[in-house]
């Protein structure tokens, strides 16, 4: 076994225990969070590798301690693409300081903000990773999607043998431009979800979606303009995607049912609401709408109340 350790320095405030608590009933082969520790498995230049990540530092002096570990020796071209992958699934260089600004006076994001000091929003490694994860989500609940998502990741078997077991990384779009119709479906894709993920994965290959161009345009709305001619990809999806995969932190997925009835809890309703309301609602927290979601969405889970 192959392994290198180095740390890597992280913009306070990071609370690295509560971004991470999200992944913590994951499948313990493709990417989980316990005793203090994250793992994943990635799959870099072709070459499948295991993270392990946990906080030296602390909330405000934030640093992690990153173990790569390979069945083989790494090249430096790998080790060295190691640290922005964890920049990106951590968000670890995004500034909390003019989010929390923006909403001090927001009378129900500001003392959740005080609870959830430091936390910040986790990121799919790629675009296209967000994406799929996306359209598998649409329309189904997320224990459902996740099993989904946890059987094509096993399925496609992109794995590192470690420690007596095999861990999963994502498939890549050639990777799943391999798959027929009928593997995808056998996953628990429904037939119409195969066709769209099988659909973007060769469009990709091909270079007739060009993913790396996107991420170069200046706004959200330019983004979503371009991913929505992309079929299978509509509002909601797209916003999703832009969230996760490239943390454009004003993107709010307002069609999103259960946004809905969070906000609407939050905000005096007690009930879902509708997606006009909610931008309504978020106007007020200006380019970070998609980020005081999530803090909604997180509050809600951990029974926060104000």
């Amino acid at each position: 076994m192959y392994q290198s350790t180095f740390n890597i320095k992280a913009k306070a405030p990071f609370d690295f225990d509560l971004s991470c608590r999200i992944f913590a009933s994951g499948d313990k082969t493709i990417k989980r969070y316990a005793n203090n520790r994250f793992w994943q498995a990635f799959t870099i230049k072709d070459k499948t590798i295991l993270l392990y990540i946990e906080s030296v530092g602390s909330v405000d002096d934030p640093e992690l301690k990153v173990s790569v570990e390979s069945e083989e020796e790494l090249s430096q071209d790998i080790l060295n693409s190691v640290p922005p992958t964890v920049y990106r699934i951590f968000n670890i260089g995004l500034d909390l300081h003019p989010f929390y600004e923006q909403v001090k006076s927001d009378p129900v994001l500001a003392p959740i903000i005080g609870r959830l000091y430091g936390l910040k929003n986790p990121s799919t490694p790629t675009l296209f990773e967000a994406l799929v994860d996306s359209i598998i989500e649409q329309q189904i609940s997320l224990k459902a999607a996740h099993s989904i998502e946890n059987r094509l990741i096993k399925y496609v078997n992109r794995s590192v043998h470690l420690y007596g077991q095999d861990y999963y990384s994502y498939p890549s779009p050639e990777d799943l431009a391999r798959l027929d119709l009928e593997e995808l479906r056998n996953c628990g894709l429904s037939s119409r979800k195969a066709e769209y993920i099988r659909d973007l994965s060769i469009k990709i290959i091909n270079k007739n979606v060009d993913l790396q161009s996107l991420q170069k345009m200046s706004t959200t709305s330019e983004m979503m303009e371009e991913l929505i001619k992309i079929r299978g990809i509509g509002v909601w999806t797209a916003e999703m995607a832009l969230l996760r995969g490239l943390c454009q932190l004003d993107a709010i997925p307002a069609d999103d049912i259960s946004l809905q009835r969070v906000i609407g809890n939050f905000y005096g309703a007690d009930e879902k609401i509708s997606s006009e309301k909610i931008r309504e609602i978020a106007s007020s927290w200006g380019k970070w709408k998609g980020l005081a979601s999530y803090y909604l969405i997180v509050a809600d889970l951990m029974n926060i109340s104000i």
